[in-house]
């Protein structure tokens, strides 16, 4: 995927185009928006055959991706970013906005720059984060299933021990 970001004719999209950039924007996200949640849906019904421990990462890696791609060509338009220049950029603007970090070398200075990254967080808290959950539930069940019960830490019962 990275590969296929780095290759991929960015230069065509942007200012120049704008509808088809906004559009592609709008498709990429919500395919990966509805392939994650099926994933989320899966993971908490416990559906059998399916392969969240690898589709997950993966499309939390592409939506990183289409971020970068977006910021990329939204840096072609004069007055949009400070500081980004190159895809290599695009992709630690977005791992640094997504990372809640915000290291101030690279800002935001136009709307559609702006509005881009309050979608990235948006679509963050939302989806991301809710793949991230299960995720983890995912793995939590794997483990359990390998190795026994977990240990709750909950040691004694409560009202039980010293205190009578």
């Amino acid at each position: 995927m990275t590969t296929a970001y780095f290759q991929l004719p960015l230069d065509r999209l942007g200012p120049q185009r704008p509808f088809l950039s906004w559009t592609l924007l709008t498709v990429a996200l919500a395919i990966v928006a509805l392939l994650l949640l099926r994933q989320t849906n899966d993971v908490l019904t416990d559906r059998p055959g399916t392969r969240p421990l690898i589709v997950i990462p993966l499309l939390m890696c592409l939506s990183v991706l289409v971020f970068a791609g977006c910021y990329y060509v939204l840096a072609a338009q004069p007055g949009e970013f400070n500081g980004l220049g190159t895809r290599v950029d695009a992709l630690y603007f977005t791992l640094v906005t997504l990372a809640t970090i915000g290291y101030g070398d690279i800002t935001a200075t136009g709307q559609s720059a702006r509005v881009v990254t309050i979608l990235q967080i948006l679509y963050t808290f939302v989806f991301l984060t809710a793949a991230a959950t299960a995720l983890g539930r995912r793995v939590r069940g794997v483990v359990v299933q390998r190795h026994g019960r977990p240990d709750t830490g909950g040691g004694e019962a409560p009202g039980r021990g010293g205190e009578e």
